[in-house]
């Protein structure tokens, strides 16, 4: 419990509240000292506007981003004050500044919170209207609110600079492990492969995040403020963490197959299995280590492992005869290889976590790691770009242009306590998905209903305002520890502390419970009913795109792939570089498939369909890797043109998938070239048989190296050829299905 305590003390998002909390509660006790409770009130406004918009990155960019977030919210409330007792002037600017605030968030996450941030700063400007000079007044004691929540920030990061990304790296060690231990649970009998297969997709779809955030601060970091000791290990712990993951990936195996050749020798996959758990055990220790800021020390002995898996392949050679083990030792020698690479990568992370110097095994791995993070820059273009229904942040910015006109309207209307609490609800909830939006309907309804009833529980109790305030504080920073990971929980803290804190300005505290939950029961049943019926942004209609961003990813993958093979030499970046984009946009994909999972039955159009291609492109994905992997580690031969011919004929496939997306024309499959692909893998075959031949003339490890070459590369292009085809016939049902259904 103490451990599980200590934990969440010291994640991100308890420190993240603590900062806001700070930041919010500083100026009100300040300001109360010295008789002017509003002014500390109106900065600690400022400070909550700014708090969502401080999302990780570097330095710089933090700075840069709570700067523009502090203008543009104090800015909001001083146009909305202005324009306020002018109806004429007021709606019409009130639509567009709604329009143009959601529609910010086509530049990216931060763009999102800033809108977010500046949403929430219209919303509770209706709750405090000024007049003449009090307006400027106003506007410049959130701009300051603001400010001081940005110097607290940067204290924060001064006080602890290494401890975020520390800790987003146990992160990522952790689910790596995760994903360790998951393919070692395909190694059971009977094991629901499905499920299994399903849930790893999950934990890809979360790792492709925390890369994304581990990449936007360390290599930014790096760039700006130069390589320092703490920088280059963390930036080490890092590639070895991406390394293992793709090499993961790029080592799928066929489970059927192995098991039913295994299956009457137990030791052999038993013995793997335990290597798999032991690897994942051992990143989790590392995991725990980076976490809690203790001294690792190694408790598996990976190496006697190896050697034990080394001794069962030896004893089922001895057991089944060599000339009837040669397939069966192939393909264990295989897994052995793969676990001796994983092994050593993992060797590399102790030696990063136990060493005291800056180790060399990343020498230049780290070079052109700028050309891996997503540019920060704000073209107009892109705005312009998604002025069109086909945009989804275009139709969510209307709609939640209508929702929040709508709600004022009716609180204006009807006989509302806070219209400006309809508006507030309207905002926090309405998220462009529908999934995502009724979940934070349900769950803040829910915390509104608990928390309501638990404040007004204590308020019948306690009437010192002295512990009201106190316990109003702990509410504050439980909410906004809880809001991001657990929006139930965080909506029932905030609720909490909003009737805390009416607690001890107003009297009438159960008016004040009755109208929040009343406005929040209005703005929720707007909010669900707009994403229902005002231009929804199905998931349906985004996974074509999805679709084709993967299949162009894959297909310029695999080119990298064929020109590597057919030069050798060193790995370019635009090997690396390609190799990033594939798992990121099939990471995307992943997602999607989960959002629309989330909708309703009735509208999770050819999920089936969706589902069998999401699994193809990511099986396809991982086979690609495989090659490139055993062609980056292996000295191989020339690339005969039978090979080039067949991966010619993957990309191909790829091309056609892309051409029925694009053109929505299941047709188009057809113009396929009726080419016999099935004389290239003769073609391949006869040069494992060439190699068979030819043993007696070279030594036996040659030999082994060169058949295993031959039968590596051989299966793995016919699997990537199936996988093309079954793409492409995939994808041609899924757009018959789609144009019947219009």
């Amino acid at each position: 419990m103490i451990s599980k305590i200590q934990k969440f003390t010291d994640s991100t998002y308890f420190t993240n509240a603590i900062k806001v909390t700070i930041a919010s509660v500083t100026p009100v006790l300040f300001f109360i000292y010295l008789g002017h409770f509003q002014m500390g009130f109106a900065m600690a406004l400022g400070a909550f506007f700014t708090y969502p918009s401080d999302i990780p990155s570097n330095l710089k960019h933090k700075v840069n981003g709570i700067l523009v977030t502090a203008f543009i919210v104090s800015g909001v409330n001083l146009v909305i004050n202005l324009a306020y007792p002018y109806p004429i002037l007021f709606y019409p600017l009130l639509i567009v500044l709604i329009f143009s605030l959601s529609m910010i968030s086509v530049y990216g996450q931060r763009a999102t919170m800033v809108s977010f941030s500046a949403l929430l700063a219209l919303a509770l400007a209706f709750a405090h209207i000024q007049t003449g000079w009090e307006i400027l007044k106003y506007s410049g004691l959130i701009l300051s609110g603001s400010l001081f929540y940005l110097l607290i920030s940067l204290l924060f990061h001064y006080l602890r600079p290494h401890r975020y990304i520390e800790l987003q790296l146990a992160q990522c060690i952790q689910l790596t492990s995760k994903y360790l231990k998951l393919r070692g649970d395909l190694w059971k009998l009977n094991s629901d492969r499905k499920a299994i297969t399903k849930k790893q997709l999950d934990f890809q779809v979360e790792l492709n995040v925390i890369h994304e955030n581990i990449r936007e601060v360390l290599v930014r970091n790096r760039a700006n403020t130069g390589s320092s000791n703490q920088n280059r290990k963390m930036l080490m712990t890092f590639i070895s963490l991406v390394e293992i993951m793709e090499l993961a990936v790029s080592n799928s195996f066929d489970h059927n197959k192995l098991h039913q050749k295994f299956d009457a020798h137990p030791n052999v996959l038993g013995t793997y299995q335990k290597l798999a758990y032991n690897l994942a055990k051992t990143l989790k220790k590392l995991a725990i280590a980076l976490e809690e800021s203790k001294p690792y020390t190694a408790k598996h002995d990976l190496i006697n492992d190896l050697q034990k898996l080394e001794i069962a392949i030896s004893d089922y050679e001895n057991d089944t005869g060599k000339e009837l083990a040669d397939e069966g030792v192939f393909m264990l020698t295989t897994m052995l290889h793969y676990a001796e690479k994983q092994v050593e990568k993992v060797k590399v992370l102790e030696r990063t976590f136990t060493s005291k110097k800056v180790i060399s095994d990343f020498k230049d791995k780290d070079k052109d790691l700028e050309k891996f993070i997503t540019p920060q820059y704000y073209p107009l273009e892109t705005l312009i770009e998604n002025f069109s229904f086909s945009s989804t942040v275009f139709r969510h910015s209307l709609r939640l242009t209508i929702t929040l006109l709508v709600g004022f309207i009716i609180g204006q209307i009807l006989p509302f306590q806070n219209t400006y609490w309809i508006v507030l609800t309207i905002v926090v909830i309405m998220r462009q998905g529908y999934g995502l939006t009724k979940q934070r309907t349900y769950h803040r309804i829910f915390g509104t209903f608990l928390g309501g009833i638990i404040a007004f529980g204590l308020l019948s109790f306690i009437h010192q305002p002295e512990v009201i305030g106190g316990l109003a504080v702990l509410s504050m920073i439980l909410g906004f520890s809880f809001t991001p990971t657990n929006y139930k929980i965080g909506a029932t803290f905030i609720t909490i502390y909003v009737i805390f804190i009416y607690g001890i300005l107003t009297p009438n505290i159960q008016d004040v419970i009755q109208f929040r939950v009343l406005d929040t029961l209005v703005g929720a049943l707007l909010s669900f009913l707009a994403n229902s019926f005002i231009w929804p942004s199905w998931e349906f209609l985004n996974v074509p795109a999805y679709l084709e961003k993967s299949f162009i990813a894959n297909r310029n993958y695999l080119q990298e792939i064929s020109l590597f093979y057919n030069k050798k030499g060193e790995v370019p970046s635009s090997y690396r570089l390609a190799r990033k984009h594939a798992f990121v946009d099939i990471g995307n994909l992943m997602a999607s498939f989960q959002r629309m999972v989330q909708e309703p039955k009735s509208k999770q159009n050819q999920l089936p369909q969706v589902y069998k291609l999401t699994v193809l492109n990511h099986t396809l994905l991982s086979s690609a890797a495989s090659l490139g992997t055993y062609i980056q580690s292996h000295k191989t031969s020339e690339a005969s043109e039978a090979f080039n011919a067949v991966v010619d004929r993957v990309i191909q496939n790829l091309d056609y998938a892309i051409l029925i997306l694009t053109e929505n024309d299941a047709a188009v499959a057809n113009r396929i070239t009726s080419e016999d692909i099935s004389k290239r893998f003769t073609e391949l075959k006869n040069i494992r048989i060439k190699e068979l031949k030819n043993r007696s003339k070279i030594n036996e490890e040659e030999f082994q190296l060169k058949m295993q070459e031959a039968y590596l590369i051989i299966e793995q292009l016919i699997w990537l050829n199936n996988l093309s085809e079954n793409i492409v016939k995939s994808t041609q049902l899924l757009m018959t299905i789609k144009k019947e259904a219009q």
